[in-house]
């Protein structure tokens, strides 16, 4: 006699173990399913599994570079003040919770390591991305709904204005 499954099933241990397995294998940090009535998140802390299958790297964008900028600058000692925040994962880049809403940061503005700086949506899933670090936006690296890589960086912050 052959057992019927029930949506509960869908969530056994064996198929989380799978879920997550895809996770490591692909690089993934968060996952969000539903079926029926039952959700599950699995999210990632701490630093990201690398993937078990060779990806090729593609080549860089360029970063915008202002336009009253010297065509090539020495990295100053400033520089040593300044960090990137990173998309945490493969995605799609949204500076706002939608189009037609003010953007979560501008340049000038302050964050907190709890700020939320942007969303990046990956597998219909949209992750609130945390800027994890305090300081002052200089600067906005990346396009509204532009793809993201695991590591792009999406915002360089001044962790010498605080507030």
């Amino acid at each position: 006699m052959e057992e019927s499954r029930s949506s509960s099933d869908a969530f056994d241990l064996e198929r989380l173990q799978q879920l997550m397995e895809l996770m490591d294998r692909h690089g993934i940090t968060a996952l969000d399913i539903q079926d029926g009535q039952t959700r599950i998140r699995i999210r990632r802390t701490g630093p990201p599994v690398p993937a078990s299958t060779p990806v090729t790297p593609m080549p860089a964008a360029a970063s915008p570079t202002p336009v009253d900028a010297p065509a090539e600058k020495l990295p100053s000692a400033d520089e040593e003040y300044f960090t990137y925040i990173q998309s945490p994962m493969v995605g799609t880049f949204y500076g706002a919770p939608d189009p037609d809403a003010d953007p979560f940061v501008r340049v000038g503005d302050i964050v907190t390591p709890e700020t939320t700086v942007c969303l990046i949506e990956a597998m219909k899933v949209f992750n609130p991305i945390p800027a994890g670090v305090s300081g002052k936006i200089v600067a906005v690296l990346v396009e509204n709904g532009e793809a993201v890589d695991f590591g792009r960086p999406l915002f360089k912050v001044d962790r010498r204005e605080q507030g």
